[in-house]
Order: C-alpha cells, then sequence, then structure tokens
C-alpha cells in the first residue's frame, strides 16, 4: 500500500489534498462531511478586510457617505454585514470546528492593509485555530504607487502577523508580480510557513443591455494549473517554506503533477462543488492505484522529482521552453 502521508505547516496529513476556502466550509457540519470525505485539512473561508473595518464602522461612514445621493453606489459593495460571517461568528465557527473534527482547521483573513490583521490573527489563534492563511488579494491601481511599494507592504504585513501568532502562517498569492522567486524569497524571510499559489483572480464582465458592472464567477479547469506548476517548480527548494497549489487540481494526475513540481498539498474547491464530497474518494482511489503501478512508495518520494532543481532541461521552465512550444504547433 502507497503512502500518501504528507507534511503541511508542521503537520502531518494523512494526504495530500486540502479543501480550500469555500462555501463548503463555512459551516461545521459541511467541515465534518469534508472530513469524512477523505480531505486531510480545511481552509475556512476568509474573514475580509471590509468585515475588520466595518466592525469599527470606519469604513461603513466611508461607504454609505453620500449614497443616498447617488443610489448606484449601493451597489459597488456587498453588504457586508450580513456577508459570510461575521467577524465574532467566525471566530465562533473556529471554536466549534475545532472541536467537531480531527483535521486541522486552517482559518483565512482576506485583505492587503494592516487594519486589524494582527488583533484578529491573534483572536483566531486564540479561537484554536491550527493555522491562518493570509490571503493578500488587492489590485494595485493607483499610477503612484510602484511594485517595490507594493511587494514591502505584503512584506510588512506578514512579518507583523507573525510577530503577533505562533501558530504556521500560510501566505496566499496572486501570481501578478514581476520577479516572483523574489517576492517569494521575502516573503518566506519575513516569517511565512507556506505559500499558497495561487489565488484566482476574478475579473467582472460588462452587461452591454444594462450598462453595469456584473461580477463574473466561473469553477476551475486542469488547464488552469499549469501556472501553478510552473512557479512553483521553479520555486521549489529556493524557499524554506511549505508550497501549495491552488487552482486547477480536479484529478489524481493534478495532484501527482502538484506534488511532483514540489508542492506539499493540493488544495481542491471547484472539483467538490461540481462532482460533490465523493470526488475525494475517487481521486485518492486513483492516486493510490497510479502510484501502485509506477512503484511509488510514498507521496514525499515524487515531490520535487520534476521541479526546475531536478529537471534533466531545467531550460523547460524558462525560455528555452518558450521557443519550443511556439514552434511546436504544426499547421494542417
Amino acid at each position: 500500500m502507497s503512502d500518501l502521508t504528507t507534511s503541511y505547516l508542521g503537520f502531518t496529513l494523512s494526504n495530500p489534498i486540502v479543501a480550500s476556502a469555500s462555501p463548503l466550509s463555512e459551516s461545521v457540519p459541511r467541515i465534518r462531511q469534508l472530513e469524512d470525505a477523505g480531505v486531510s485539512a480545511v481552509v475556512l473561508p476568509s474573514l475580509f478586510e471590509e468585515q475588520l473595518a466595518l466592525e469599527g464602522q470606519a469604513l461603513d461612514s466611508d461607504l454609505s457617505r453620500g449614497s443616498e445621493s447617488f443610489p448606484e453606489s449601493l451597489s459597488y459593495f456587498p453588504d457586508m454585514t450580513d456577508y459570510n460571517l461575521g467577524p465574532d461568528s467566525y471566530l465562533e465557527l473556529i471554536r466549534q470546528a475545532k472541536a467537531a473534527v480531527d483535521i486541522p482547521v486552517i482559518a483565512s483573513l482576506n485583505g492587503s492593509t494592516r487594519g486589524g490583521w494582527t488583533r484578529y490573527a491573534q483572536l483566531m489563534e486564540e479561537a484554536g485555530a491550527n493555522a491562518i492563511e493570509l490571503n493578500l488579494y488587492a489590485l494595485p491601481i493607483e499610477t503612484a504607487e510602484t511594485a517595490a511599494q507594493v511587494e514591502k507592504r505584503y512584506e510588512e504585513l506578514v512579518r507583523e502577523v507573525r510577530a503577533t501568532v505562533t501558530i504556521p502562517l500560510a501566505v496566499k498569492l496572486t501570481h501578478f508580480f514581476t520577479a516572483f522567486p523574489n517576492v517569494a524569497l521575502r516573503l518566506d524571510g519575513a516569517g511565512a510557513n507556506a505559500l499558497v499559489l495561487f489565488n484566482r483572480f476574478y475579473q467582472p464582465d460588462f452587461d452591454i443591455e444594462a450598462l453595469e458592472v456584473v461580477p463574473s464567477l466561473a469553477l476551475s479547469h486542469s488547464y488552469e494549473l499549469l501556472l501553478r506548476l510552473h512557479w512553483v517548480g521553479i520555486v521549489y527548494g529556493q524557499v524554506n517554506a511549505d508550497l501549495a497549489i491552488t487552482g486547477g487540481v480536479h484529478t489524481a494526475g493534478d495532484v501527482l503533477k502538484s506534488m511532483m513540481a514540489g508542492a506539499r498539498v493540493a488544495m481542491m474547491t471547484s472539483a467538490l462543488l461540481r462532482n460533490g464530497l465523493g470526488h475525494v474518494r475517487v481521486v485518492l482511489d486513483d492516486l493510490a492505484r497510479w502510484m501502485e503501478d509506477h512503484e511509488y512508495d510514498s507521496i514525499r518520494q515524487m515531490q520535487g522529482s520534476m521541479s526546475r532543481r531536478s529537471a534533466g532541461d531545467p531550460s523547460a521552465f524558462v525560455r528555452g521552453n518558450y521557443m519550443k512550444v511556439l514552434s511546436s504547433y504544426i499547421l494542417r
């Protein structure tokens, strides 16, 4: 029997499939179902920076000021007082989840500024979270803000949260960095115990009849995995932090590729929403079967085996592969 165990954030996990933040983990009964389905850890839905600001009324007054004069402004933001869980309810979810399941429960903070991050990170730790995932999702839209300033802000935020809590800290990142390996190294040095690659970029769509900008969300597909494999394979061995892949993980093959690139875990959401929780067992069975057929004794044996550091042709990760890809298509 192949050994599917892996380690992530200092925990020994029964297998590399982790349920990433989603509505599937927003209640204790659902978290129990995820554990019963076979996931080895669960990330709770994010507590948003806007919710923390509203608690102090600062953002609330800014958003509502003038809204009576311009009714359309009411649609710019969701009603954050009712969105997801409020801060107090979120902490209670952590407490109840920890009492209900044996798998690690990872809390999630979503934002980009300091605000109440350090305070709530500490409260999450006190509530019993096994770890915290900082979900750094913000678009630099100001022309005066430089890439260096954005990167420094992220680094300082991670460093401050790291100084506040003792539990493991993961950082979920976008891929929109000019020099991603350097950013990864700096966040590693700031105290991140894991880097989660990558946050999916949700883009608005245009309703050309109503002339409105509307939200747009589509479940992921396996082809989105390629970007994650590319950068995990490059960063592997250059940072001490664990690496996690999220986005595009749907099949046992996707999990295997993630491990071979150098990830410790492969996070899954869209596949579970599309196929149901029973899909976890299907993937785990297929994973074990493939490993036995190919004589792999353990997940650890394959981790990083196809990374840039281990590849027989490292150029496959850099410019040499760009030319090969362009020349590989044959006109018929």
